[in-house]
């Protein structure tokens, strides 16, 4: 509670003293990442856009690295209206909002052409829409490429081998059963406890995209890393719904199409730094791929998960995004 007092306290001083600027409207834009982080330079790049084309009219004030807590945290802040603009993972946005649940049904997204059709299509629009009811005004689906496990016990060739092991997750309910379907011990913690976590032993496996397993440094405190690809790292691009609706219509623009040069620009970054991350980490920590035949028994292995929250998620919209990733 103390430290929630604290990200609130803060959020409030930046609101404030962005108003002292000349900008028409000055908004802060929160998130939890480090600022080498594909996403973490492309909401520089979206910032760079707004304030180039809005000729200065919008200001954003970025606070990078959790500086304002957590991911929860800071949709909370959002919908408060204390942070205006905000990327959180829609694994976390589900706490809010069940549909976006969705995105974390393992093994969904098979490569990035599938990746592109659902969240950057029908699905990804039809979804961004439903968080006006949260008081959000959801733009684009931005993401920091596919999650992977890391763990100190095993490798993992198949769900079997995650058996008893005890991982982190995000506080998203699919990802939880997710691993107790496979049979693991799963746990949800803070994005940045998660380094101290591993180094204590409090857990023994984490997973996430390899931007964050490299700035955060994961792999110094793992032995065994397999590239699963089980979900893609999905985050969702919002605003507090009064500071999008304050906006003039040809603002409004301009943060839109800000939004998508900023999503495109994190996805090149991702892809850029992927393979280099690879090389610099090999020597560090075990690195595999993961079969064919581990990949399909995960599958297996994962159908529960669909079944469990097909309802939450609403049949229609699973089946369609479901169809869209099989290329239908």
């Amino acid at each position: 509670m103390r430290l929630f007092s604290k990200a609130i306290i803060l959020a409030v001083g930046a609101s404030i003293s962005g108003m002292a600027h000349a900008a028409d409207f000055s908004f802060t834009f929160a998130h939890v990442l480090t600022e080498d982080t594909p996403n973490a330079r492309a909401a520089v790049v979206f910032k760079e856009e707004v304030e180039e084309n809005s000729d200065g009219r919008i200001e954003i004030n970025i606070r990078p690295a959790a500086q304002l807590g957590g991911d929860v945290e800071i949709i909370e802040q959002t919908q408060m209206g204390l942070v205006h603009i905000a990327i959180p993972p829609t694994g976390n946005l589900a706490n809010f909002n069940e549909q976006m649940y969705l995105f974390d049904l393992p093994f969904l997204l098979s490569d990035e052409a599938a990746m592109k059709r659902v969240l950057d299509g029908e699905v990804g629009t039809e979804l961004l829409a439903t968080l006006d009811g949260n008081n959000l005004h959801g733009i684009a689906m931005w993401g920091a490429g596919f999650r992977h496990m890391t763990n100190n016990i095993r490798p993992i060739n198949g769900p079997d081998d995650l058996s008893g092991i005890k991982m982190r997750t995000l506080q998203a309910p699919t990802i939880l059963a997710t691993y107790r379907a496979y049979g693991a011990n799963p746990t949800a913690m803070a994005y940045v406890e998660v380094y101290n976590g591993l180094q204590q032993g409090v857990i023994e496996g984490q997973e996430n995209p390899l931007a964050n397993i490299a700035s955060m440094k994961f792999y110094e405190v793992q032995d065994y890393m397999t590239l699963t690809s089980h979900a893609y790292h999905t985050y969702a691009a919002v605003m507090n719904k009064q500071a999008w609706d304050s906006l003039p219509e040809d603002l409004q623009t301009v943060v839109e199409d800000a939004m998508i040069v900023g999503r495109d620009a994190a996805r090149k970054f991702t892809q850029e730094d992927e393979s280099k991350i690879l090389a610099d980490i090999e020597d560090q920590i075990e690195i595999q791929e993961l079969s064919a035949e581990g990949r399909e028994a995960f599958i297996e292995a994962s159908k529960p998960i669909y079944d469990e929250f097909r309802e939450k998620v609403t049949p229609a919209l699973m089946d369609k995004a479901i169809a869209l990733a099989n290329g239908e």
